[in-house]
């Protein structure tokens, strides 16, 4: 049948609005697919290829960072964990992600909060995922649970087999051995989606 079958029939083709919050309730689970590929690479490192591309609000309340790496990205960076992060831990009680990383050779701790995330990718199998985050953040009123950021001690810093981090953007870009790829480049994949 035909649309315009249908229309005759006194049938509207339209999809109409949903009364169910079905869009959240994806990008939920597409957070929570985020949450455990972390969790997997915390306690078993990244096998193969696989590699990720964490790209989050830097100016979220409850992101801890460095402050020059704050002015350097005021409102977002990406972050690749390929070959040189320590101690990924992810806290689902208090929604956050903590990574040790090296910029510009100074070891330091993120902590990322979960609603600060946008993007995360996975470029060896063309995988990513978006999020929401509103351009305004909520406003703090408190950070209890918020872990101050501090060098790492040069002992966590023996890079992982098989694993590894650094700051992707500009100055990623200017790395001749760096690869930056625009996440732009992955296509968003939903739930049964093609490979």
């Amino acid at each position: 049948m035909s649309d315009d079958h249908d229309e005759e029939n006194g049938f509207d083709a339209a999809i109409p609005d949903s009364l169910m919050p079905y869009d959240s309730w994806i990008e939920d689970a597409y957070r929570q697919v985020m949450l455990r590929a972390l969790d997997y690479a915390a306690g078993n490192g990244l096998p193969g290829d696989h590699h990720f591309y964490l790209t989050f609000r830097t100016d979220w309340p409850g992101v801890e960072m460095p402050d020059r790496l704050r002015a350097q990205y005021p409102h977002e960076i990406t972050i690749v964990l390929q070959h040189q992060f320590w101690d990924l831990k992810v806290d689902r009680v208090h929604q956050i992600i903590s990574v040790g990383l090296s910029f510009g050779g100074i070891p330091s701790t993120l902590v990322i909060p979960v609603a600060a995330v946008s993007a995360f990718a996975d470029p060896h199998i063309r995988l990513a995922l978006r999020f929401t985050v509103p351009e305004q953040p909520p406003v703090a009123t408190d950070a209890p649970n918020v872990v101050p950021v501090q060098p790492a001690a040069a002992a966590d810093t023996v890079e992982k087999a098989g694993t590894a981090a650094e700051p992707a953007g500009k100055d990623a870009e200017k790395d001749e051995g760096s690869q930056v790829v625009s996440l732009a480049a992955f296509r968003k994949r939903g739930p049964g989606g093609p490979g």
